[in-house]
């Protein structure tokens, strides 16, 4: 009977014991869910990109301002850092019906590799031109970038028939 007692009384005691254990929560330990608390939105204004990071350029022709995105590539890292120390005016002339073409004054390091250009592509070519393309070309090219939703038409309508002044930046114009 002794042992039935026993183990009875273990049986009981024993979740009782693992519960008891474990040490209460007092009122300042935990947060009740109605009153978790929210990250506090950021209100500051953001400081801008250091250029080493920036992920976008500018370009204005023809009083319009298009958006492109840098290439990951040490080719766009040198055009990023050129731009840094200030804007880039390139006269552009045409070339083939289907870019834009123009010395860089200076040469960049190449990635070149078997492309189809599409409209909208900022291509170095030979490492001391650049070039914005409104049509396609299959060559072996260094894509600098990529204008954002652009289409023959609308660079066609900036950039025009014959030669034309381009700025590239690290900051929009104010038009």
């Amino acid at each position: 009977m002794k042992a039935l007692t026993s183990v009875l009384l273990w049986f009981f005691l024993l979740p009782c014991m693992v519960s008891c254990t474990k040490p209460a929560e007092t009122p300042s330990e935990s947060t009740p869910p109605s009153q978790t608390t929210q990250p506090e939105e950021n209100t500051q204004e953001t400081e801008p990109e250091e250029p080493s990071m920036q992920k976008e350029f500018y370009i204005t022709a023809g009083g319009q301002t298009f958006t492109a995105r840098f290439e990951n590539n040490s080719s766009a890292d040198a055009l990023r850092q050129l731009l840094s120390q200030g804007d880039l005016t390139v006269d552009m002339s045409d070339y083939g019906n289907f870019e834009k073409v123009g010395s860089l004054g200076q040469s960049l390091p190449t990635n070149d590799q078997s492309i189809t250009t599409q409209p909208g592509d900022v291509i170095l070519y030979q490492g001391n031109s650049i070039t914005i393309y409104y049509g396609t070309n299959t060559w072996s090219f260094t894509r600098l970038g990529k204008i954002e939703n652009a289409t023959r038409e609308g660079l066609l309508q900036a950039l025009g028939d014959g030669d034309v002044q381009v700025t590239f930046s690290l900051t929009p114009a104010h038009n």
